[in-house]
């Protein structure tokens, strides 16, 4: 079985999924994960498929013809893909919205070799304080050597300069797999 990551995005509409789905079920593909959402008006999302080695090739030909309805970038997964390692982590994040707050929180972690898994944001209108509020979820992996106490103080550190809420912790985390 050969596995294709597939990204999507096209004018939001019913029947997208479906569109999408019929094409993978056509050549055999089994849909494994996705995360699919309305974004803007847009439809994107990804979505990951076994297909038979042998229909690899015309599954991806076949989704260039969605190209009217969905644009479709394929991407094979090779067999030398490291699994995953390292230890699990949760982020959540509530503050004033305002430019650079992912940029930041995303540099702390990178210095410190932490990957993003997942990340979910979203604006959402603050009525008592006025203007909106930025919300974050992020699931990480972080490396076996990775100083948990040094990421901890790294994050409350930026979190009192950019005035939000933080919670961190690798305990509750959510089933996520």
């Amino acid at each position: 079985m050969a596995t294709l990551v597939i990204t999507v995005i096209g004018d939001d509409r019913p029947g997208l999924v479906s569109a999408l789905a019929d094409v993978v079920a056509e050549h055999g593909g089994s849909w494994e994960r996705s995360q699919l959402a309305e974004l803007a008006g847009k439809f994107a999302g990804i979505v990951t498929v076994d297909v038979p080695d042998g229909r690899a090739e015309s599954l991806a030909g076949a989704l260039d013809g969605l190209g009217g309805v969905l644009e479709t970038s394929v991407h094979l997964v090779g067999a030398e893909a490291p699994e995953a390692s390292g230890e699990l982590l949760h982020l959540d994040l509530i503050g004033n919205d305002r430019p650079g707050i992912v940029k930041e929180i995303s540099a702390v972690l990178a210095a410190q070799q932490v990957s993003v898994e997942d990340l979910q944001t979203k604006v959402v209108p603050a009525p008592q304080a006025g203007g909106d509020l930025f919300a974050a979820k992020v699931r990480l992996r972080a490396p076996a050597s990775t100083d948990l106490s040094a990421l901890r103080a790294a994050l409350e550190e930026l979190a009192a300069e950019l005035l939000v809420d933080l919670s961190f912790d690798s305990d509750d985390l959510p089933d996520w797999e």
